[in-house]
């Protein structure tokens, strides 16, 4: 995390020199929500092809099993965990698309609590944990009622959260 930009061009130098480079994770697809994406750009830059084989990613079944409309989406991943993060929460608050991002379990409640605060606590998410691993799990409820869950439950393993986009202005209406 903290010495990325020379680790890419260190390998994009490797590669340039003929040497065969994977790159693989064991936190789900290389490039979704880690540097990986870094020496991607850097090897197409310099001219180095690259090749991508299909893998698994948290977000496509967490998205897919929460309920929640998949016909539109975007992929947040990590929110800035100081500087920005409250600027970015108040901008997807009028996000249409569900949203999906990535979460730490010692963050999760804060950050449940925070999407509460900006979007609304009766917003409809889902909290899916340790996707395809042994304790899989998925939670279900508004933001209000997952903050209930998991501060009485408390939480472990990979998390991630789906959340509905706002509602538009009808069916805000009819409900």
């Amino acid at each position: 995390k903290f010495n990325e930009h020379q680790q890419v061009s260190r390998i994009a130098e490797r590669i340039a020199r003929g040497e065969d480079i994977a790159l693989i994770s064991d936190a789900g697809t290389p490039g979704i929500s880690d540097p990986g994406f870094l020496l991607v750009r850097t090897c197409i830059q310099q001219g180095i092809e690259t090749e991508c084989l299909p893998g698994a990613t948290a977000f496509v079944p967490a998205l897919v099993n929460s309920g929640l409309p998949c016909d539109r989406f975007c992929f947040e991943g990590f929110l800035p965990q100081k500087k920005g993060r409250q600027k970015k929460l108040i901008a997807l608050a009028e996000e249409e698309r569900t949203m999906i991002f990535y979460e730490s379990p010692f963050r999760l409640v804060k950050a449940l609590e925070q999407m509460a605060e900006f979007f609304g606590e009766n917003r409809h998410a889902c909290v899916a944990r340790e996707i395809s691993k042994l304790f899989e799990d998925f939670q279900r409820g508004t933001l209000k009622e997952l903050i209930d869950h998991f501060t009485e439950n408390g939480v472990k393993g990979e998390i991630v959260i789906i959340v509905e986009g706002k509602p538009k202005k009808e069916e805000e209406e009819s409900e």
